[in-house]
């Protein structure tokens, strides 16, 4: 089992010393983090890191999962959409039945806490049905509400309003509610199975056992089969490189137990690349951390060319392992690419292309800028300090007046 104690090596032992005192200064304390799937997604693998370090430090913190119908999914998907901007059709019928759902769950839970922790939209209705077990309620939001559907919005605003605050991902997300809103960025843990380092051998079982040659460059991108991580346009870019440039792709992703949508974009994107034999399609187990590291690992170039988003932990992972990335000038990338120094930022698939064949030819730029898109990582994205802003979060709440927190 890690240790807090094992991050000293990369952070530094007084980052490990302020997180106990954080802790120490608010004693026991019962956290409750509430999301819709326990696999696939960013949420839940930072959650599945962030639980057992709180616990470490003395917060009796546990990680509950609400359970939904293929319905209630869609639903919620749609809210998802939505939140990003798309138009969509929501019914009252929808919204009785997401309603229902959460009443549903209310009745397992069995708990009374200090605080809870709500992910997203999915669970947000719970507070209707159990203000009272809880001292806190926050609302956690990981989607790019920067320009929702204001149909959608307004509903599941009169539900986020009840909570005591929110924490959205960056400043252009925040919207306007009656309570404080807090900017928490998402990390990655660097000993999850996804992100320890790899041995070369390690790295070479995995592309044997998934058919990957490297026999030429490889252009990787890992996602969620979803519409928002334009799968389509990096084929499109990719082509565009391939007339000038060898080089293969990889499209690896999964599926995530709360999105519906995935089998249809991945037929999609399965037909898009019919006939390529550079192109490879992967379709990975939720639980496939170990061959997406030796993958990401294995990559000569790692795109992220999502034109939504809400952060994109696998553009940190990327950055993590040294890789130079291009992505989507879109929502939470842009708080980690820059231009010519951490990576680079694109518009389209010509741009994409255009990065792609730029740093192909250049590998020494490459490594210098992996180099630096490391430390960045280091600096700001790993999970000390992710864990250092909820107990920062929790702390004010318990202290409303104050602003400043002596240890």
């Amino acid at each position: 089992m890690i240790s807090l104690n094992d991050y000293a090596a990369l952070v530094g032992p007084e980052v490990i010393g302020q997180l106990h005192r954080l802790a120490e200064r608010l004693g026991p304390r019962h956290f409750v983090h509430i999301n819709s799937t326990r696999s696939g997604g960013g949420v839940a693998e930072i959650l599945s890191r962030a639980v057992p370090l709180l616990n470490q430090l003395g917060m009796d913190t546990s990680w509950e999962v609400i359970h939904g119908d293929q319905d209630f999914f869609e639903v919620t998907k749609a809210f998802h959409n939505a939140l990003q901007g798309f138009k969509v059709n929501i019914s009252p019928e929808m919204l009785d039945h997401y309603r229902e759902i959460n009443r549903e769950n209310a009745r397992r839970f069995n708990w009374e806490v200090d605080f809870v922790l709500v992910h997203d939209p999915q669970p947000a209705f719970l507070i209707e049905e159990m203000r009272d077990r809880a001292n806190h309620w926050i609302w956690r939001c990981h989607i790019d509400v920067s320009r929702p559907n204001l149909q959608v919005w307004r509903f599941l605003r009169e539900i986020v309003s009840q909570y005591e605050a929110s924490v959205f991902s960056m400043s252009q997300f925040a919207q306007n509610l009656p309570h404080p809103q807090y900017l928490i960025r998402p990390s990655i843990d660097p000993f999850s199975e996804k992100n320890r380092d790899l041995t070369p051998e390690e790295i070479q079982t995995v592309l044997y056992r998934l058919g990957i040659d490297r026999d030429k460059p490889i252009i990787l991108q890992v996602s969620r089969f979803d519409s928002f991580k334009d799968p389509l346009g990096v084929i499109q870019a990719f082509r565009l490189v391939r007339r000038h440039t060898p080089c293969k792709l990889v499209l690896a992703g999964g599926e995530a137990t709360d999105d519906p949508e995935g089998p249809r974009i991945f037929a999609e994107v399965m037909a898009a690349a019919d006939g390529e034999p550079d192109i490879q399609i992967l379709l990975l187990p939720p639980d496939a951390h170990h061959e997406v590291n030796a993958l990401q690992r294995a990559a000569d170039i790692i795109v992220q060319k999502s034109t939504r988003e809400g952060f994109g932990l696998t553009v940190t992972e990327a950055m993590w392992k040294g890789k130079p990335v291009i992505g989507g000038a879109a929502g939470g990338i842009v708080l980690q690419l820059q231009d010519y120094n951490t990576g680079f930022l694109v518009h389209s698939p010509e741009g994409c292309a255009f990065r792609i064949r730029y740093l192909l030819h250049r590998p020494e730029m490459a490594r210098r800028m992996g180099q630096i898109a490391r430390e960045f990582v280091r600096q700001h994205f790993l999970i000390t300090r992710h864990i250092r802003d909820y107990l920062t979060l929790v702390t004010l709440l318990e202290n409303p007046p104050s602003r400043i927190i002596e240890l």
